[in-house]
């Protein structure tokens, strides 16, 4: 069971999505609450423009997520990416509807999500480069709060490996 990310950074923001794009990425698979807003929240002004730049670039998106159609439809509402709900992260079978939706593979797509025992395993059971953030904001469910106290034994073994928490 391969828990480790690729990166960890602040948050997805801050990523060098030229870089990536150089790197040959050109899917790339999202979660949402709590990666890139709060738990519920619509999309924000800032996230809009991030998913416009990145059309721009020429990355598909698809998010992929554990809530149902209503709360994906809202967030997606003024992004109009590929999206997939009810998803049961880790399974792995969501993040392979995602790589079909855009017509990507394992080679040339990319996962960033904030959940170490969702959206990272997942990822890493699919193949997929991934990409951890920090969460957003700390209100949380509770069961989500327990897993982020057993994630720290997992984030020790990323900075063992001598990775680094990327800030800026």
């Amino acid at each position: 069971m391969n828990l480790i990310p690729d990166r960890y950074v602040k948050n997805a923001y801050i990523i060098d999505y030229e870089k990536l794009y150089d790197d040959g990425f050109r899917g790339i698979i999202y979660d949402i609450d709590n990666t890139l807003t709060g738990h519920g929240k619509p999309a924000e002004q800032r996230t809009i423009a991030h998913f416009k730049k990145l059309k721009e670039m020429g990355f598909l998106v698809c998010f992929l997520s554990n809530n149902g159609r209503e709360r994906v439809e809202l967030f997606n509402e003024k992004i109009g990416a590929y999206y997939i709900c009810n998803a049961k992260k880790p399974s792995l079978g969501g993040y392979e509807k995602a790589m079909k939706k855009m017509g990507t593979n394992k080679e040339n797509t990319l996962f960033i999500g904030d959940q170490i025992f969702t959206d990272i395993w997942g990822a890493k059971k699919a193949g997929l480069f991934s990409i951890l953030t920090k969460r957003l904001y700390f209100h949380e469910e509770i069961q989500i709060h327990l897993k982020r106290i057993i994630e720290k034994p997992v984030l020790l073994l990323f900075f063992l490996r001598g990775k680094k928490y990327e800030k800026d």
